[in-house]
């Protein structure tokens, strides 16, 4: 039978003794504590090597390997090298290896856990191999080491200063950590690393050390990454309200013991020393064993918060006077003076959202950071302006531990629409716009659904209207352009440049071939027969439409920010739903969101997808750039469907559209339609240039390859109209077009949430 002995500075008290086996050997492990007397445990040490196979020097500052460096501690050398009969051991090697297994797990099994954190060490050069694992994964590191080693307020920020500390460390006084903790650190010293680890995420050290410098309730949601955690520890961190405590020594018996422990028997049953044995060695050891970290949950219930930020900024100066105590009268010519002043204010915090809680029961956390650029001052300045100022916002985030960062308003279509903040940021960026256009589309049919004026096909899943997007070339607007091509019977995408236009009705050809597509450059004068349009424009608040052209009882669904249509417009036209994108209502009630303009507990889209990504743990680039990928916008919905999402009842300039107000809509627009004309199909169109797939022969139309004569287009392509005196008509094809095949629904939406009164926007997506 193998013999081990433990030798401790702990109290006498807890010795134990037991019998077990181990890696196919049978040992007896004993415990002898010294009650933190150093002559007792030499002497204990001297004795028991005449009747140990190994012995473990327990609760001593170790022999530290920082960088290429190695710092000898004095003391246990001392205690170490009494014994020369058998081996000795502190631990170090195992220890070390444990450490950086249990950081790989973790970061693994729980997706991404340490992404960002806020970690501190509470001694970094005990727990460099870990804190060089840790560094894969965020740069938010402290160490404590002078605090506590040398009396300083002042903690270290990388692995480069605990590098250098470590250079003069033999020039310090070594001491026992416990002891040391309590006899130098004062009531301010005390209270600084307090607050530090208030602040963090993340704490690392030994039970002794993190119970010294618990106070306040400091430890409340916290992970620790300690060792050896028995009764009495994890009843401590139940009291201390502890997350998540990840214990790197494995219990591999009913006594808990400590990595030097284990390490003794590994040594007393291979009969060799220590520095006998490789890394590798003891990787196959732990392979066999099956070792893994144990991760404790002090409260009985584990939250996996994720965290993430979102930058917001004023649309017009109006949204200025809001946020400062500017009187209502102040001259424009002050005002454009605060503009310009605003722009160049460094960004800040707004404002701290949290609780919010998926039905998956993942959680996220996260800060709202306003940047003082109004769109009119953001295109004012180059796009170099605006980068610096989200690349210091992103900075901010990566501080708080955000572990994504989404761009809203103006701020995702400056310049290349957020290729170069993601590029240049080291948190992962989206703009939002895969939700965007998901929920632009989402209370876009909801809206036409409860307007009932269009009624769903017999004989087709396609919905028998006419839709058109403006601004089809853009992010948003090429995915919109999309989705109605699966589920309207016609589609009329718009906008300037008919060669990028006649580029993406192929590419939506090439998706959904029974599609009716038409690219129009000029497409005012077919607003009359349009039952829904999409405007997604970066036209900075200029005129992109004329809405008394447009069909009574018409949806509009403005996803522009600033809005194509501004409420002057929109008052012209009360037969009209004009809806400004589709807002998100999250899962569970929001806790520290301040005012952005909408009704409670409901967010714009974009602000959502960053949310969302949160929660489902992908820290990733996921919408960038001016071409949203279709695929990502299905995507994104499924998910927040996953994670509760739910479409917001919806609104326009004036706040939510309640039910009355629809009713009040649709009866105007059943009045003005009995008297309605049309556009009388007098617009440059170009038309599909591709045979749609039908049941029947199709003439193959022919392909425009510039702009032609409305009439000719009315001829060729848009066919015989639907008669404007009737909210739906069954379509007749026209001549050289048939009815499809097959086609795809959009997705469903939810039902609408109740009606809440809306205030004015502050900031958008």
């Amino acid at each position: 039978m193998k013999k081990v002995v433990t030798v401790t500075l702990g109290s006498s008290k807890k010795d134990f003794e037991f019998k077990t086996k181990f890696l196919g050997q049978e040992f007896q492990v004993r415990r002898f504590g010294a009650d933190k007397d150093s002559s007792k445990a030499w002497e204990l040490m001297r004795r028991q090597q005449a009747y140990a196979d190994a012995i473990a020097l327990s609760d001593m500052p170790d022999h530290y390997h920082v960088g290429l460096r190695t710092v000898i501690n004095k003391k246990s050398q001392h205690l170490m090298q009494v014994v020369t009969r058998v081996p000795v051991t502190t631990g170090a090697s195992l220890r070390r290896l444990l450490q950086v297994r249990a950081v790989r797990y973790v970061q693994k099994e729980l997706g991404h856990y340490f992404n960002n954190n806020l970690v501190l060490f509470l001694s970094g050069m005990r727990n460099y191999d870990m804190a060089v694992a840790l560094s894969d994964y965020t740069k938010n590191l402290s160490f404590a080491d002078p605090v506590f080693h040398a009396a300083s307020p002042v903690l270290l920020g990388s692995l480069d200063q605990l590098e250098l500390f470590a250079k003069g460390k033999e020039l310090l006084p070594d001491g026992v950590p416990g002891e040391f903790l309590k006899s130098v650190l004062g009531t301010l010293k005390n209270k600084i690393v307090a607050n530090a680890v208030a602040k963090s995420h993340v704490i690392v050290g030994t039970f002794r050390e993190i119970q010294a410098v618990a106070s306040g309730g400091n430890l409340e949601g916290k992970t620790l990454i300690t060792s050896a955690v028995d009764d009495e520890a994890l009843a401590f961190f139940a009291k201390q309200k502890v997350n998540l405590a990840v214990d790197v020594t494995p219990k591999l018996f009913d006594q808990v013991v400590g990595i030097s422990t284990i390490t003794a028997m590994i040594l007393a049953a291979t009969g060799k020393a220590e520095s006998e044995l490789t890394d590798h060695d003891f990787e196959e050891i732990l392979h066999e064993l099956d070792i893994k970290p144990r991760l404790l949950h002090p409260t009985g219930h584990f939250r996996n918060i994720r965290r993430f930020a979102f930058v917001v900024h004023p649309l017009s100066q109006e949204y200025i006077k809001k946020g400062f105590p500017l009187p209502k009268g102040t001259p424009k010519f002050i005002m454009d003076k605060v503009e310009t002043l605003a722009a160049y204010m460094p960004p800040m915090v707004y404002c701290k959202m949290s609780n919010i809680v998926s039905p998956t029961g993942a959680e996220a956390e996260g800060w709202l950071i306003s940047v003082g650029g109004t769109p009119k001052e953001m295109l004012s300045h180059s796009p170099e302006f605006t980068y610096r100022r989200l690349l210091h916002a992103a900075k901010i985030a990566e501080g708080l531990g955000a572990q994504i960062m989404g761009l809203g308003a103006f701020t995702k279509v400056v310049g290349d629409a957020g290729i170069t903040v993601a590029r240049r940021a080291s948190i992962p960026i989206t703009t939002g716009n895969s939700y965007s256009a998901s929920g632009a589309l989402w209370a876009a049919a909801d809206a036409m659904r409860r307007m009932g004026l269009i009624k769903p096909g017999k004989d087709s899943k396609r919905v028998p209207a006419k839709t058109m997007v403006i601004g089809a070339t853009g992010s948003i607007g090429s995915v919109s352009a999309r989705l109605l091509a699966m589920a309207f019977d016609e589609v009329v995408i718009a906008g300037r440049d008919i060669k990028k236009l006649n580029e993406l009705r192929d590419s939506i050809l090439q998706d959904t071939p029974d599609a009716k597509v038409i690219s129009s450059t000029d497409y005012d004068s077919l607003l009359g027969d349009m039952d829904m349009i999409v405007t997604s424009t970066s036209g900075a608040g200029k005129k992109i439409l004329d809405i008394t052209k447009v069909k009574p009882g018409c949806v509009i669904t403005d996803v522009a920010r600033p809005l194509d249509l501004p409420p002057s417009e929109v008052a012209k036209r009360p037969d009209v739903l004009v809806i400004e994108s589709g807002e998100i209502e999250l899962p569970t009630p929001v806790k520290g969101m301040k005012s952005i303009g909408l009704p409670k507990n409901v967010i714009y889209a974009c602000l959502a997808e960053t949310i969302v990504l949160a929660l489902e743990g992908r820290f990733e680039v996921f919408t960038i750039g001016r071409d949203t990928e279709w695929e990502k916008v299905k995507e994104i919905y499924k998910l927040g469907i996953k994670h509760g999402m739910k479409l917001a009842a919806i609104s326009g300039v004036k706040g939510v559209y309640s039910d009355d107000d629809i009713a009040k809509v649709v009866a105007l627009a059943k009045k003005a339609r009995s008297t309605w004309k049309g556009s009388g199909g007098t617009a440059s169109a170009t038309p599909v240039a591709k045979k749609a797939v039908a049941r029947k022969a199709v003439a193959k139309p022919a392909a425009a390859k510039k702009t032609v004569p409305a009439t000719s287009v009315a001829r060729k392509v848009v066919g015989k109209k639907a008669a404007p005196t009737k909210a739906a008509v069954k379509k007749s094809p026209a001549k050289g077009a048939a009815a499809p095949k097959k086609a795809a629904s959009s997705p469903a939406p939810t039902k609408n949430s109740a009606p809440k009164p809306a205030a004015k926007r502050m900031a958008s997506s």
